[in-house]
């Protein structure tokens, strides 16, 4: 146990649940967005995040991580006029999504260049997540470490290339997971590389950079 567990994050209130966690399952999506503004939101609600969302800020929550603000944001009391001023048009739909935590958030994001995706997760008490789905894909990561997304084809021999590049070019980083989901044999594929530490400068660029591989995103540990 860590003194964050103890006292918790620094946030926005009123709850670390529907709060803090809220604001980081939508930087999630924000950071898969790949750097494009978002212009569209529709974030499905499902268990207590259905019937509190309006009372405890989750829906500015959501839509300011998706904006690409921190749990310490003042503007997160104002998300909802700055997604508005930004011409982000969101929707909010309470729904019961089957076997999913009490605060699950499915959100669909489109962003000004045509790019989108959808993240499901959870925010799982004390402002800790559990990204569970990105574009339909099972990812299962926490944020509490720092996590490298890498979407890929599958294609053989793709995997090992991203881990020799990064044992032979940079040996100081230690993968402490790893898991790969692909729906479909040779379709779209994402790589979840939980790492110790932060990534050397140029790790996620030279990723981007290997042939089948669509992008590399760094979500940051919580």
């Amino acid at each position: 146990m860590n003194v964050f567990d103890i006292i918790g994050p620094i946030m926005i209130g009123p709850s670390s649940s529907h709060t803090a966690g809220a604001v980081r399952l939508g930087r999630v999506a924000n950071k898969v967005l790949h750097n494009e503004k978002p212009v569209s939101a529709v974030i499905e609600l499902s268990g207590s995040f259905a019937h509190t969302y309006k009372g405890h800020g989750t829906d500015r929550a959501l839509l300011a991580g998706i904006m690409g603000y921190h749990s310490y944001s003042e503007e997160i009391r104002d998300a909802l006029k700055i997604a508005d001023q930004r011409g982000l048009h969101y929707e909010f739909i309470p729904t019961d999504i089957p076997g999913a935590h009490p605060n699950t958030a499915r959100m669909h994001v489109t962003g000004d260049q045509g790019g989108s995706c959808v993240v499901e997760g959870a925010s799982i008490g004390g402002g800790n997540i559990r990204v569970d789905y990105i574009n339909g894909m099972r990812v299962d990561f926490t944020g509490e470490r720092n996590t490298i997304l890498v979407m890929h084809y599958d294609k053989p021999g793709l995997i090992a290339a991203v881990t020799n590049l990064m044992a032979e070019k940079y040996r100081d980083v230690n993968i402490g997971n790893f898991r790969l989901s692909r729906p479909v044999k040779g379709g779209e594929a994402v790589m979840t590389i939980e790492i110790d530490g932060m990534p050397p400068k140029g790790m996620i660029e030279d990723i981007k950079g290997i042939r089948d591989v669509t992008n590399a995103i760094l979500i940051r540990a919580i």
